[in-house]
């Protein structure tokens, strides 16, 4: 393991992969001062006004004159928004297809409508806050005890949120929240539903039937407290109706079933400058392989491919595919400046702490999550995904909510990388997490599920850690817990985006 890394002949910093006192040897510099791991250091003179590059791209411009050596940070790096034009299907580079008679299988749970999940749960999901409390004394009515005589049944969840009322009837946020319902009402990794609501709320339960089609049957039930007289006997009617399902929902097992069913999210949190060296290179290699076998990844978190968008126009299959993608990240300007904030809002303090300047910077290593095979398709918030192989999702950058919205969309897994350390978890999705650096895995160890921070301290290959990613991928989706999930972590990650006004 050397001290630094210069990711491309292009840049004028180098990262330091170490803690450097002043007076360290850096290529033809010498640092003149102390650079904390996974910061900036000026590779020759840069001054006031001058772009700053990593990844043989701009990541901020000089605020003064930053000699050769020096740190290059928030102190001496000041933030622009992005310009430019955008090419559309300039880089595509076709995944290497793997045959359908020689697919890698996992072992799934597949339903009667075609899809397939990698776990089996029974759902408690709220339109309302005001039934959230129903939902979580149904779940919690079935312990471990009771749970044991179904084996096959992965758990009773509640899934509760703080809006739903108090909010406009049609509009961005009205819609985004139904999709989020409809997507978890039906997801794969569901056997079996109960909605529940007030009953004068905004977000009617019955709306969200008539519009997707929904049908009450065995598995899938509809009430609200006001019209069951009340929260006690709400409580005992959601128990009693779930009880009616274990049995049923015990029914399905783990079949072989092709890794073109695995939909995975790609999601980083509590991110550090590493995060573009190691883990989101490592997990876009297995994205790569995924989409191969006819799988597909969903990327997301719009904010923090802010910078970094140009390169996935490129990739994109058609110019309509590209255009929505430029269409979402000038929404998400405006969206900034009428409240008043800025794209550069992000990376957050702990960011920073790592080694992150500006968002920019964040983004470009952010969007190696996505691999290299084109972009065939971009969706809204919670919308469903329905082309294979590799995409986009609108959402922000806040973990939770992007990843409610990935989950809404028909993800069954979810893959999170982050350099600071995150203790995220969720259902009915599980999540696997993937450490940057070793440090932060030797410490964390206990939360993390890879460390893709060997690949600078003991010289892994990119494809070897792409492929131990992708093998965990497929062994978490056969049933293998992830380290998250025997936590028990994922009952208080359900957080649909709240978009516009309370009222």
């Amino acid at each position: 393991m050397t001290d630094f890394i210069r990711l491309d002949t292009a840049d004028n910093v180098i990262t330091a992969t170490a803690p450097l006192e002043a007076g360290a040897a850096l290529e033809k510099v010498v640092t003149t001062g102390l650079v904390p791991r996974s910061h900036k250091v000026a590779a020759e003179l840069i001054s006031a006004g001058d772009a700053i590059r990593k990844y043989a791209q701009i990541i901020g411009y000089a605020s003064e004159d930053i000699p050769a050596g020096a740190h290059v940070h928030t102190h001496n790096v000041e933030f622009r928004n992005v310009e430019g034009a955008y090419e559309f299907g300039t880089d595509l580079r076709h995944p290497n297809f793997v045959a359908e008679a020689s697919r890698d299988t996992f072992m799934g749970y597949r339903r009667e409508n075609g899809s397939v999940g990698t776990r089996n749960y029974i759902g408690i999901l709220t339109s309302v806050n005001c039934s959230a409390t129903a939902a979580r004394m149904i779940a919690s009515a079935f312990g471990p005890e009771e749970l044991a005589q179904y084996p096959n049944v992965d758990g009773v969840v509640a899934f509760v949120h703080g809006t739903g009322c108090g909010m406009a009837g049609q509009g961005d946020g009205f819609d985004a929240l139904q999709r989020v319902m409809w997507g978890y009402a039906r997801h794969p990794n569901h056997a079996g539903i109960v909605m529940v609501g007030l009953g004068c709320e905004m977000n009617q339960i019955d709306w969200l039937l008539e519009m997707y089609g929904l049908k009450q049957g065995p598995l899938f039930h509809a009430m609200n407290i006001q019209d069951t007289d009340g929260l006690r006997k709400t409580i005992e009617t959601g128990i009693a109706r779930v009880r009616e399902m274990l049995p049923e929902a015990n029914k399905c097992v783990r079949e072989p079933c092709p890794v073109s069913e695995l939909t995975v999210a790609l999601q980083c949190g509590g991110s550090d400058a590493l995060s573009g060296v190691t883990a989101n290179p490592a997990l876009g290699y297995a994205c790569d392989m995924l989409v191969s076998q006819g799988g597909t990844g969903v990327l997301a978190e719009t904010p923090e491919i802010y910078g970094a968008e140009h390169l996935l126009t490129r990739r994109a299959i058609t110019n309509e595919t590209g255009q929505k993608l430029v269409d979402l990240i000038g929404w998400w300007e405006d969206y900034t400046e009428r409240n008043k904030g800025s794209m550069d809002n992000n990376p957050s303090p702990g960011n920073k702490k790592g080694g992150l300047t500006t968002i920019l910077e964040k983004s470009l290593g952010a969007a190696a999550k996505g691999g290299t095979t084109p972009l065939q398709g971009v969706y809204k918030y919670a919308e469903p995904v329905t082309s294979r192989g590799f995409t986009f999702m609108d959402s922000p950058g806040y973990d939770p909510a992007s990843v409610t919205g990935q989950i809404a969309s028909g993800c069954n897994l979810v893959a999170f990388t982050t350099g600071r350390g995150s203790a995220f978890g969720s259902k009915p999705a599980p999540c696997i997490k993937i450490a940057t650096n070793t440090e932060m895995y030797n410490r964390l160890h206990e939360d993390m599920d890879v460390n893709a921070g060997t690949m600078l301290t003991e010289n892994h290959s990119l494809a070897e850690k792409g492929q131990e990613i992708y093998d965990l991928l497929v062994s978490v989706g056969s049933g293998t817990q992830s380290k998250s999930e025997a936590q028990g972590l994922g009952d208080y990650e359900f957080v649909p985006w709240q978009i516009g006004a309370t009222m």
